[in-house]
């Protein structure tokens, strides 16, 4: 790709690349974990709520405390970084790009239609935002002239580079994909119940730095459907409007598994995601799993092709027509300078939404009467299962992000898919409502006549 070339040649103008970032948690320190002293490139500010939980992060990963001040232009200037509360503070700076890494959707998109205003690039980690109105957020960005892209580092831009790969190489993409543990029962998990189904040591789950409800949308499937939906919604894929399998398998049964029915398979149709669980329905870990890795199944061209896939150790499946390309770890925040580099360099993203293909929608956890207060992604209430755009908008359901702290207004049995009708939603959210509509109206023109 020569980034590191095009980034030392950068360092050689004298004019970095201005990155802001938005959200100090663990991606962001993550990343700034690697940004020190990368060539062609200047973290001017570090923007956060919690200050303190900024400098704490920037003083963790060995930031000099004198290159950390609190006035913005004081860091354009002399090359340092500052730590502000308001995110305002970036859009209105010379900076070339912006980081949002809160991981809020709502908030989300509020800084990236800033960031596309203000003419910046926009890296949305957030990808419960992309999954909520990333279509419509990409369809701005273009027209602005600017790059809307998810995170290199997060699971979802890692598919689709494989994607990129296959296509580029003259492959029929069958299925993209990932890996997690996965057993029936955690569509019903809640934060009273998650460290029961997680590994951690109770010395760790009690001393207050996991997030309950963060953990039980990562084991409750949320959020391995939130993160299918931007590599469908980027790839040009569709899901089953059944969700996702959770499939158990090792990766040599990768290219077995994800291909369609008809071959032996669990796919419903050719061109889909799907994420394989790494443990069996026993809850027994299987060897050579999938667990933190992404996938790519391909079908063979033509009968030489398929010779091929059994000639090299490919893990091809029984027919040796369908193979996979699986990569097995991610690195989150400290691959992130590789969208960064991509998007201000060379004006492209590490994935963006072509279309609106994949929602997430909201589905009980238990039975919902009319009254409760549904309470969003990792709660008790809701998990968001992964369908495709068209049954979605066809129905009106409610995307998981958008059940937050939001009144049921009918009964809703445990399994049922939740309707917008069926609550009260917050209008005050004008923009991330405004960008939702927008994001569904992409779909009802992709079907229209």
């Amino acid at each position: 790709m020569n980034l590191s070339q095009l980034l030392e040649e950068r360092e050689a103008t004298g004019r970095p690349v201005r990155v802001g970032l938005i959200g100090s948690g663990r991606f962001g320190t993550m990343y700034l974990a690697q940004a020190q002293g990368l060539p062609g490139i200047h973290v001017v500010a570090v923007a956060d709520l919690d200050t303190e939980r900024a400098r704490t992060s920037l003083a963790r990963v060995g930031w000099p405390a004198e290159d950390v001040v609190d006035d913005l232009a004081a860091a354009l200037d002399h090359r340092a970084t500052a730590v502000v509360r308001s995110a305002d503070e970036l859009f209105d700076a010379d900076i070339d790009l912006v980081v949002e890494a809160t991981g809020n959707p709502v908030v989300g998109i509020q800084h990236a239609l800033r960031s596309i205003e203000t003419g910046k690039h926009i890296v949305m980690v957030t990808v419960e935002a992309d999954a909520l109105a990333g279509p419509a957020l990409a369809k701005r960005a273009a027209d602005a002239g600017v790059v809307y892209t998810l995170a290199y580092g997060d699971q979802p831009a890692l598919v689709w580079e494989l994607v990129d790969w296959a296509r580029a190489s003259g492959f029929e993409v069958v299925c993209a994909g990932k890996g997690a543990k996965y057993l029936p029962h955690y569509h019903e998990m809640n934060p009273d119940n998650v460290w029961e189904n997680w590994e951690f040591s109770e010395e760790l789950t009690s001393s207050g730095q996991l997030n309950p409800y963060m953990h039980t949308s990562f084991r409750d499937g949320t959020k391995a459907a939130i993160e299918m939906a931007a590599v469908a919604n980027a790839a040009g894929l569709r899901p089953s409007d059944d969700g996702l399998t959770f499939t158990p398998g090792s990766l040599e049964e990768i290219a077995t598994v994800c291909r369609p029915v008809a071959d032996g398979g669990v796919l419903a149709h050719s061109g889909t995601v799907e994420v394989m669980s790494s443990v069996t329905r026993d809850g027994e870990w299987i060897p050579h799993n999938t667990q933190e890795g992404v996938f790519v199944v391909v079908r063979a061209t033509n009968d030489y092709v398929a010779d091929c896939f059994t000639e090299y150790p490919w893990h091809p499946d029984p027919s040796g027509r369908y193979a996979a390309l699986y990569r097995p770890y991610h690195y989150v925040g400290l691959e992130l300078n590789v969208t960064i580099a991509n998007a201000a360099l060379r004006g492209v993203a590490t994935g963006s939404p072509r279309g609106f293909h994949a929602d997430v929608v909201a589905t009980a956890k238990k039975d919902l009467v009319a009254g409760d207060t549904l309470d969003g992604e990792g709660g008790y209430a809701v998990y968001g299962k992964l369908v495709s755009s068209g049954w979605s908008v066809e129905r009106g359901a409610l995307p998981v992000a958008l059940a937050h702290h939001v009144p049921l207004l009918r009964d809703v049995a445990k399994g049922e898919v939740v309707l917008t009708s069926d609550v009260q939603l917050d209008e005050s959210l004008d923009q991330a409502l405004a960008l939702r509509r927008e994001t569904e109206e992409m779909a009802r023109q992709a079907v229209a006549p």
